[in-house]
């Protein structure tokens, strides 16, 4: 299996690090990701999935349409056929942001991004700064090239082929 690894938005789609879309807001839900090493789907478990995997809970004490995610889940723990994907603590997006801020040429722009990512609000109080002063697309450049530089390292750790394109 060779993951392809696109400089676009494709790339938060095949790692699915932190973007996964869910009709349950993921403040109230704890899931991991992982990478099925045959087919190279990723998969989205959650924390009660697992739980239930591991104890051998019976599948008629869960909804139905919890049940295939369960037998993923026993694939999961009983297998070597899926590997963890970083989750968004071990991405750390600030991080990125906080670079992107202390990386701009302007001393007053960069001031104020810095500024403006402390405390509650950050992520927001940054959009609306990066917006206003016309830089949004340099930091989704930023951003992307940070995931890349995260999906590269981690697929060479795992020794997990890639390509890019």
């Amino acid at each position: 299996m060779t993951l392809t690894l696109l400089l676009d938005a494709s790339l938060e789609r095949i790692f699915s690090f932190f973007l996964l879309l869910s009709p349950i807001p993921r403040e109230l839900i704890q899931h991991s990701n992982f990478l099925n090493l045959t087919t190279g789907e990723v998969v989205s478990i959650t924390d009660e999935e697992l739980r239930a995997a591991e104890n051998d809970e019976p599948l008629e004490d869960f909804p139905e349409w919890q049940h295939d995610a369960i037998r993923i889940a026993g694939e999961i723990v009983e297998t070597d056929h899926y590997l963890p994907l970083p989750d968004r603590f071990e991405i750390h997006e600030y991080s990125i942001m906080e670079r992107f801020c202390l990386s701009v040429d302007d001393e007053d722009i960069r001031d104020d991004l810095c500024n403006a990512i402390r405390g509650r609000g950050a992520f927001r109080y940054f959009k609306d700064r990066i917006h206003a002063y016309g830089i949004a697309e340099e930091w989704y450049r930023y951003r992307d090239e940070a995931l890349r530089e995260i999906a590269v390292a981690w697929c060479e750790e795992h020794g997990i082929p890639y390509t890019e394109t």
